[in-house]
């Protein structure tokens, strides 16, 4: 069943692909950036979902690792004019060694700890930004003088490219030896541990992989904005957002957090005419999944087959 039910999904995946490449020929630009933002929450939610969906680990400051790489990008590309590609590099590298420096003491912490630490590592960065703001703008945020491509059907095209490019290497990551050790771990550390396996080097493994992730993704939203500001990046709201967008679409599948977030960001963007109630219903129905579909949308499908 569990066979039959991949091909399907393999099936599915491709038929989206087919049908997202082509949409840019009949949508507008408008409707093309929602889904170019779409597709890149869509790689924050899976990148969240390795860490806690797998590992086990709830990181409550996913803009932390977001922030790092968006930051470094913008500032290097304001102070040296580097090609777009190595600011994109250096806020990878940045998110990288950021994420790493704060795992390897939080992971050593039990219960939600871990999740306290990620949360404060948000607060630090948010009021870096705001004590330096002569070189990162401050709450009003900094500009980059350069933008990967002024054309929205070829901006659309670089984000579904690395959304499906991101949506392959996690997804098949996940499915890997270091992906069911790290199920194994996020489920029973201690009969992981005693079945020999290195429980702290996996989850840094998975919390490294996360930070690479979200750091180019991070990276590349800013020079598809345009621009960063703690408010469209940094946010804890923002980080809310991906959390629920992970839960929504079913943690421990990879791609059901890809469906999530895209759903949050296209469905808030359809209920704007609604005014501040269109957050309300969006919420009202993210709350009515996870309460009676608690492994959401893709979980709730794969998960029977799963125990068949």
């Amino acid at each position: 069943m569990t066979r039959a039910f991949n091909r399907r999904l393999l099936f599915a995946g491709i038929v989206f692909v087919l049908v997202a490449t082509v949409l840019p020929l009949w949508l507008s630009a408008y409707v093309l950036g929602v889904l170019t933002t779409a597709y890149y929450f869509g790689v924050f939610s899976m990148s969240w979902d390795l860490l806690f969906g797998f590992a086990g680990e709830v990181n409550f400051g996913p803009t932390f690792l977001i922030g790092l790489g968006a930051y470094t990008a913008a500032l290097l590309d304001n102070a040296y004019h580097p090609p777009v590609v190595i600011c994109i590099a250096a806020g990878a590298l940045a998110a990288l060694v950021g994420g790493v420096l704060l795992a390897l003491p939080a992971l050593r912490l039990r219960g939600p700890y871990f999740g306290l630490v990620t949360l404060v590592a948000v607060l630090l960065l948010q009021n870096a930004i705001v004590i330096f703001a002569r070189f990162t703008g401050g709450e009003i945020g900094m500009t980059v003088p350069d933008v990967l491509s002024v054309d929205p059907k070829l901006n659309y095209c670089y984000a579904l490219a690395f959304f499906v490019v991101s949506a392959i290497l996690l997804y098949g990551l996940s499915r890997s030896a270091v992906g069911l050790i790290l199920q194994a771990s996020g489920q029973d550390a201690v009969e992981a541990q005693a079945l020999g396996f290195n429980v702290t080097k996996h989850k840094l493994a998975a919390f490294s992989v996360s930070a690479l992730f979200s750091g180019v993704a991070g990276a590349m939203l800013v020079f598809y904005m345009g621009a960063a500001s703690v408010g469209t990046i940094i946010d804890i709201g923002i980080g809310v957002q991906i959390i629920i967008g992970a839960v929504l679409g079913g943690r421990r599948t990879i791609l059901g957090p890809a469906i999530g977030a895209i759903f949050l960001v296209v469905g808030t963007e359809l209920l704007r005419p609604l005014g501040q109630l269109n957050t309300f219903v969006i919420a009202g129905i993210a709350l009515a999944v996870i309460l009676f579909f608690p492994d959401g949308l893709l979980g709730h499908v794969l998960r029977p087959r799963e125990n068949t």
